[in-house]
């Protein structure tokens, strides 16, 4: 049997951008609203461009928002109630990488598939599979360091301090969760946190398993493709970028040796081929008839 191809040769891109964090957004919607969409959830959107998306039961909303009022490009909150408030919500900015953002939907459509427990499981210290610790074990696997920069804030983030997670204690304002920055989780990239080339906030009751495939998209090792001229600025000076190029032929296997002597065209006899030289005796005339 073949090799299996390699999974990245067919994606657009003539650079990979390494670390991942800071390739920026591929500046559409499709791969991160693909599996919502993919379940059958409503899509309706306005004369500017925003795309608005729900879930049949109007419990899950999620906003694309190019020309929203601020640079929260994605908006996502969920609903016990669907006339009542939020009861979490997650917002990317507009030069979050598309990767992570798709991260989060499939994983809320997973939630969706299982059920209200699944995707309003409020974190809970106390249970084994919705400790919000989890969500950062995947950081400390990949060697992100802890730190605590102020006071009732706890913070993981790269040796390179070019990404980062915070984590607030204490009781947070939930209207200002959902509409600021001001929220339980925020995760960024860039040279600061007051100016981050990009943001991601989540609210207080966020599951943890959303948060989980959003660090486990971030800190995951390999490169992002992304075409050279779209890449930000930022990324010139702090990024590794590296050509894609095409992929190699496979190797030949056994079988595909095998097959291609079975078709070669079979050999002819040996025929046998006087051999003359200019040392050799003429040949004697025959008897006269």
């Amino acid at each position: 049997m073949s090799p299996e191809p390699d999974p990245r040769s067919d994606i657009d891109g003539d650079v990979y951008v390494s670390p991942r964090h800071l390739a920026g957004s591929l500046g559409i919607g499709d791969p991160a609203l693909a599996p919502l969409l993919a379940l059958g959830w409503d899509l309706k959107h306005d004369d500017l461009g925003n795309v608005y998306v729900n879930s049949p039961d109007r419990k899950i909303r999620l906003g694309f928002l190019p020309e929203g009022e601020d640079d929260g490009l994605w908006r996502i909150n969920a609903y016990k109630d669907p006339f009542g408030p939020p009861t979490w919500g997650a917002c990317f900015n507009d030069s979050c990488p598309t990767e992570f953002v798709t991260a989060f939907t499939t994983a809320l459509a997973e939630a969706y598939e299982n059920g209200p427990d699944a995707y309003l499981a409020a974190p809970d210290p106390s249970s084994t599979d919705r400790d919000p610790f989890l969500a950062v074990v995947p950081l400390l696997q990949r060697g992100w360091q802890i730190d605590h920069p102020r006071w009732g804030v706890f913070a993981i983030h790269t040796a390179d301090g070019l990404a980062g997670l915070e984590f607030t204690t204490g009781r947070l304002d939930p209207e200002a969760e959902l509409t600021t920055r001001d929220a339980r989780w925020q995760m960024w990239a860039g040279t600061s946190i007051d100016r981050p080339a990009w943001y991601a906030t989540a609210s207080t009751d966020t599951p943890v398993a959303l948060l989980k495939a959003v660090t486990e998209c971030i800190s995951d090792p390999a490169p992002l493709p992304r075409w050279r001229q779209d890449t930000h600025s930022y990324v010139e000076g702090m990024a590794q970028l590296t050509p894609i190029l095409p992929p190699s032929p496979p190797a030949p296997t056994p079988l595909d040796v095998q097959r291609a002597v079975s078709r070669r065209p079979a050999t002819l006899p040996a025929v046998s081929v006087p051999r003359w030289s200019t040392t050799s005796s003429p040949a004697l005339p025959g008897p006269r008839r």
